[in-house]
Parts: C-alpha cells; structure tokens; sequence
C-alpha cells in the first residue's frame, strides 16, 4: 500500500498558506484586535463558528465500522479465507517452520504490526525491501518508485532466511505493482506458503502494473479482502475537491490481527501452546517473553 496507493504525495495539493497543517478553518489574524475586557464572557468556538460543523469524525467511524461488518460476515467463515490463513499460520508453527510479514509503503506498518506485538505471535518477522518500509526515504516518491522495479524482490528473498516450508504474509491494497507480485511469485517457486491480504475490487478496476499481467491475489494460497474501496477514500465533502478519509491501515490491521488470533486458537484447540508475546510493561512481562525468544530462537530474526 504505497503512498500511491492511498494518500500520494504526488496527488496531494502543494503547501501553503491555505493548505498548511492545522490552519483550515483558522480565524483571521488578531492583530488590533481590542484586548478582552475584565468580566467579559470568554468567547467559545461555537459562538464564532460560521456554521455548524458537520460531524465528520462520526462519518469516518462509521465508514470504518462498515468495512470492518463486511470482513466479519464475508472472510469470518467456517472455511472461509480467515479460517484457511489461520489453519496455514498454525500448521507452520506446529511443524517448526518461519513466518514472515511483508508490505511496501504504507503496507508496510501493517506488516510491522504483526511483528514483536504484545498480544501476537511471537515467530512473525519482518522482511524488509529497503526504501519501502513506510516513509522513510525521502522523497518518500522514491518508495512508490521502488514498487516497481523488477528483480528487487527476488534478490530480497534470495538474502533472507525465508526458505522451504516457511510461511509469507504480503500485503498490498491494490496487489498490481511489481514489487508484492514479484514476491508472492518468488516465494512460492522458494517452497514457501504465501498469504496475500489485498482488496479484490482494484481487479475489477484497474489493470495490472507489473510484467506477469496479473494481481497478487493470482499468486497465493490464501487471500484475505479487506474491502477498502478503490483510491482507499471512505468521504467527500462540499468544498473538498478529492475524496479524503483512508480506511485501510485501520481495517487490514483488523482482518490480520483477527486471523493471528484465529491461528493462536486452533494451535491451543491441537493442544500446542501457541507462542504469544506479553507486554513488556506488566509485571512478569520481559520474563515471559525472555522464555519465549529462548524456546523459538531459531525461528525470531528480530531480536538478534
């Protein structure tokens, strides 16, 4: 999910005096203003306010809350997509393989989020693409760049431990740049289980970027829609020219961390502790997960 792909600086309106952080709305400046009077009444936003306010943080809610209802009642099913990810996450864990977690972009903070998680498991890793981890490059078009240049992925894959038997999570909203299809394709001809977490309507509404003529989700075993709309903009507004408020970061996070809990049920249900991390700041909390990076120290990268 790379800037491109939700929120571009390339798309977004030059700075300036009416676009600056913070301004929007600003009353004008106050100079020669009278100052306040001893016992006057202080002046509420509401009093000054031109109009009401539309309440546009309870649309947003809203539009999140919806997405999240369709994940629920379309990937939560006995079978369904978050049942088969699950069954694949724990299958791995049981027979001693590695799990990975990789996103370009802003995919890549969901990746991150599945890794050394107070709460989550313990043996996902992050596999970095250097220059696509969130917006760290400058100029943070320079990760979009990178999306699409072929062969990158494979020589990521080809220095990593990911091997065999290993399991990959790869996010990408619309799934049709270079990058995630290079490494869905890679990794599954390396023998590993590939997970893709997508949004299946790009498919019907763009055409794929990348020289396999086709979308991640054409490459994996599993595939997990997290529903976000085209453009990943749940709101419009009078006097907002482009569509505003992205979805994604917030219901993907969802749909992945319901299906690592998912996984840490079934492995329970088989009668194997499943290896989850405490938070740190409770009591006993660095202990436990001392106990746990020691069990599985073969299988954690992040902690060398």
């Amino acid at each position: 999910m790379s800037a491109a792909e939700t929120t571009s600086t390339e798309d977004a309106p030059p700075a300036g005096p009416g676009n600056a952080p913070g301004t929007a709305g600003r009353a004008p400046g106050t100079a020669g203003r009278a100052p306040a009077t001893a016992g006057s009444a202080p002046t509420s936003p509401e009093a000054v306010s031109p109009a009401p306010v539309p309440d546009t943080a309870r649309r947003y809610l809203d539009a999140v809350t919806a997405l999240l209802a369709r994940v629920r009642d379309e990937e939560v099913l006995p079978g369904g997509p978050v049942e088969r990810a699950a069954r694949l996450l724990a299958a791995t864990v049981t027979r001693g393989g590695r799990i990975f977690a990789f996103g370009a972009g802003h995919s890549s903070l969901i990746a991150q989020d599945l890794v050394y998680k107070a709460g989550g498991l313990a043996l996902v890793n992050l596999l970095t693409v250097p220059g696509t981890l969130g917006v760290d490059v400058r100029p943070a078009t320079l990760g979009s760049a990178l999306e699409r240049v072929e062969g990158l992925a494979g020589t990521v894959l080809d220095q990593s431990p990911a091997a065999s038997g290993d399991l990959l999570v790869i996010i990408s909203l619309s799934g049709r740049n270079v990058l995630p299809v290079e490494m869905a394709v890679r990794a599954r001809e390396k023998g590993l289980k590939v997970i893709g977490v997508t949004s299946a309507a790009y498919a019907g509404h763009s055409l794929p970027d990348n020289p396999w003529n086709s979308f991640l989700a054409e490459h994996c075993d599993v595939v997990l829609d997290n529903k976000i709309t085209v453009g990943d903009a749940e709101l419009s507004g009078d006097g907002i020219a482009a569509p505003f408020g992205p979805a994604s970061t917030a219901v993907t996070s969802a749909l992945l961390q319901a299906t690592t809990a998912t996984a840490a049920a079934l492995l329970a249900a088989e009668g194997t502790e499943p290896p989850l991390l405490r938070s740190g700041n409770v009591p006993g909390g660095r202990e436990w997960n001392g106990e746990v990076f020691a069990r599985h120290k073969e299988r954690i990268y992040y902690q060398h």
